[in-house]
């Protein structure tokens, strides 16, 4: 194993077994590599390397901390690597998508506080009645990030998150092509609302399956894969 790779395990230890809890700092470098039996260059690499994912922050002046290693944080690092996706995998992105907001719509009619239930409703009245595409996208993301927070689960909202990117613009063509689309966003996302609203996890999980499924069959539509025998996917539900 390079040297490096062993210096971020040795170092990845320590936190997990405890020794080196949340917002604690490192020993000074000198000190850490004689006891981890490492170069001082190897050790500098690894605090590098974890400083990149999250998982150190080096204050300059003060020293090398471990952050909060809160999910959103950790997964901020995902999100980077999401950034890099091709158009031919936005499918992928969707389908993931799938299976997780439905999840998160579902625990957001359980959990979400009164006050925010509130506001989901305002941010659906913030709308003009003929929106632009590009409004309605920004207030659909607003929307479904409100949803996943709400869930009461921040892993999957800092997953959701990270799939927000890469459908964005695959909703923007949506909106541009398909005949009706903005309409049937806003009367989804309302639907969805609704039954959040009132508290009926089973019935926001079943629209927020129809809102995402819609977009997807309809990209698979549009690149020519519905018919794809190579397609291992469950046909998805048409928006209605």
């Amino acid at each position: 194993m390079p040297v490096t790779d062993v210096a971020i395990d040795k170092i990845k230890d320590m936190i997990i077994s405890g020794e080196l809890a949340p917002g604690d700092r490192l020993p000074k470098e000198a000190e850490l590599a004689q006891r981890l039996g490492l170069s001082r260059s190897s050790l500098r690499e690894a605090v590098k390397a974890l400083c990149l994912i999250r998982v150190l922050d080096v204050r300059q002046g003060d020293g090398t901390y471990v952050t909060s290693l809160e999910p959103n944080l950790l997964l901020d690092a995902m999100t980077f690597v999401v950034d890099f996706h091709r158009d031919d995998t936005v499918l992928d992105f969707l389908a993931v998508r799938r299976i997780l907001e439905p999840a998160a719509t579902a625990l957001a009619a359980l959990h979400m506080s009164d006050d925010d239930i509130t506001e989901l409703g305002q941010l659906l009245g913030e709308l003009e009645d003929s929106p632009t595409v590009e409004a309605l996208v920004a207030n659909d993301l607003q929307f479904h990030r409100k949803i996943a927070d709400g869930s009461g689960n921040p892993v999957l909202c800092s997953l959701l998150d990270s799939l927000s990117g890469p459908t964005a613009r695959a909703r923007i063509w949506r909106g541009l092509t398909q005949e009706g689309a903005v309409a049937k966003t806003r009367e989804q996302h309302t639907a969805i609302y609704e039954a959040i609203a009132a508290r009926e996890p089973e019935v926001a999980r079943s629209w927020a399956t129809v809102h995402v499924a819609g977009v997807e069959q309809w990209l698979r539509n549009a690149l020519g894969t519905a018919d794809d025998p190579t397609t291992t996917d469950e046909p998805a539900a048409e928006a209605s």
